[in-house]
């Protein structure tokens, strides 16, 4: 069996979309033990309080909105080569909820600011190139939006997805690479694969992050078959209007 047969919208729905429901409730089912646990059964930090928490909501939400550019990336790019409608259309579906989850990131990020650093928003690096991911999140989304035929908007959306990708890499290593950034850097996993989150609190964040993954993936299947769906109805629409002329 080859990973290629899937780029069939019809095998892609037939496979997936049965699964898409228990993505989305186990999704829903962790975030809601995840979220209970952290927020209600972990202590107060000794330097940040409360505020610690807010972990269990930013981390994931960050993490997979950087990830799920790099999703659209890995799909634009094998539309751009292979010319796979599926994986346009994956990539189109994924763009929305990169949106939702970098508005969360940033959101949640302002929060945790304002006790932390005394500020809701500073210009640093890792802060700027999150804020500007967010904006070509928004591009990518009104470019789809502005273009009639699918398969030229799919082209200047997958070439607009590469530039942006810069800003992805620098969301997620900014800190790493400008060391005088106010944010942290990477502490869930760092470089020698330890972590510099307690375990009182890292265990509920995990879960968190598990259960974004599974909501983001289940969404993900949904929009996606949503879209094929919207294809293959504009497509007979298109025929019927031309043996009608």
């Amino acid at each position: 069996m080859s990973i290629w047969e899937y780029a069939n919208p019809t095998k892609f729905l037939k496979t997936t979309q049965p699964i898409m429901p228990w993505l989305v409730g186990a999704g829903i089912a962790l975030l809601v033990v995840a979220l209970t646990w952290g927020f209600f059964f972990t202590p107060d930090d000794f330097r940040q309080g409360s505020t610690v928490k807010i972990i269990y909501v930013h981390v994931p939400a960050a993490m997979l909105a950087i990830n799920a550019w790099v999703m659209m990336l890995v799909a634009s790019l094998i539309w751009l080569i292979r010319r796979h409608h599926v994986s346009a259309l994956a990539a189109k579906a994924m763009a929305p909820i990169g949106i939702v989850l970098t508005v969360m990131g940033l959101v949640t990020g302002a929060v945790w600011g304002q006790p932390m650093w005394g500020t809701w928003w500073a210009w640093d690096p890792r802060l700027t190139s999150f804020l500007i991911l967010f904006l070509f999140y928004l591009g990518y989304v009104a470019l789809w939006a502005a273009i009639e035929d699918p398969d030229t908007a799919a082209d200047l959306t997958s070439i607009l997805c590469i530039v942006g990708s810069v800003f992805a890499v620098l969301s997620r290593y900014a800190a790493s690479f400008w060391n005088q950034g106010l944010h942290q850097g990477a502490s869930v996993i760092t470089m020698d694969q330890n972590t510099e989150v307690s375990n009182v609190f890292y265990q509920p964040l995990l879960l968190s992050i598990a259960g974004f993954f599974l909501l983001v993936l289940g969404l993900l299947l949904m929009r996606t078959g949503t879209e094929i769906r919207k294809r293959r109805a504009r497509a007979l629409l298109n025929r019927q209007t031309r043996e009608g002329a």
